[in-house]
């Protein structure tokens, strides 16, 4: 066992902590170059003159941006997603993984189950036949069809119910004398309890449903039914200028730096939200890893 106060444990310690720095600065980087671009004047964007730093503060860009109906309505339809799906997710994924972390005593049917759902993680239908599927439950251009095809996660089911079983059996057998039913149990017991690996799960769900853009272009007909990464797969290509009718504003914005304010506020309610998630999600991450 190495000593905590000897020369090579301080090396490694050291070596990690400067690796953990350097990677957590290579990915914050992008971010605030692409804040500091959203926020410069055209003749320094033009120039390539922004660093880390906004040169001459400029803010039509997301005038621009704040104006433009599309955006706004992209941005409505990714939150109605965002809460929708994650709701729907997080009480499909708890209605799941609580019966199958019983035992099979309890759950005799237990295993296929499980053997079931692991195997739609290995084999799946393709894109074709879950268009086709989509298409004959009449969920085309809806919301619909952007929640429902991805509710079940198994591979969170799976994280979810290994950390059910990691639980005190103590807990539930003095519920059950003290006359709970299983809602009970689950409710008062397990859901508190489980707070690092629900945070952990609604937070990858909450990614996932924001950071979908291909589903969007797939199932939905109307513009005006795109998610915002949809929407903004298809503008950041060659965003539309014309709605700009001010020649002084023309001057501040570019292409570049209203593709950035775009992605920028894309960005933005995740980074807002994975703060408060933040406590949890050390633990939740390593859930189910150690078993005793």
């Amino acid at each position: 066992m190495i000593e905590s106060n000897s020369y090579s444990r301080k090396l490694f310690v050291w070596v990690n902590y400067i690796c953990m720095i350097c990677v957590g600065i290579m990915c914050i980087l992008p971010f605030v170059q692409t804040w500091a671009v959203s926020l410069s004047d055209s003749a320094a964007v033009d120039a390539n003159a922004v660093k880390l730093w906004p040169v001459g503060f400029n803010t039509d860009a997301y005038t621009f941006i704040l104006k433009d109906s599309a955006f706004v309505t992209a941005f409505a339809v990714s939150i109605k997603r965002l809460l929708l799906g994650t709701a729907i997710s997080m009480v499909l994924t708890i209605l799941t993984a609580y019966p199958l972390s019983k035992e099979p005593e309890h759950f005799r049917l237990r295993l296929m189950y499980v053997w079931y759902l692991v195997i739609t993680m290995l084999i799946g239908g393709g894109l074709v036949p879950t268009y086709m599927a989509i298409r004959t439950y009449g969920l085309l251009d809806s919301m619909w069809a952007l929640v429902l095809p991805g509710a079940v996660a198994v591979f969170h089911i799976v994280l979810l119910l290994n950390f059910f079983r990691g639980l005190p059996k103590a807990l539930e057998e003095a519920a059950f004398i003290d006359g709970a039913g299983h809602i009970t149990i689950l409710a008062r017991i397990y859901l508190p309890l489980s707070l690092p690996a629900l945070a952990t799960i609604t937070l990858f769900t909450m990614v996932g449903h924001w950071n979908s853009w291909f589903d969007g272009l797939l199932y939905m007909d109307r513009t005006e039914h795109y998610p915002l990464q949809t929407y903004l797969q298809t503008i950041v290509v060659k965003p539309d200028l014309s709605q700009l009718t001010n020649l002084t504003t023309i001057a501040d914005v570019t292409e570049r730096s209203v593709k950035t304010a775009q992605i920028f506020l894309g960005m933005l309610p995740i980074l807002v939200v994975y703060p408060f998630l933040q406590r949890y999600f050390i633990k939740g991450i390593v859930l189910g890893s150690v078993k005793g």
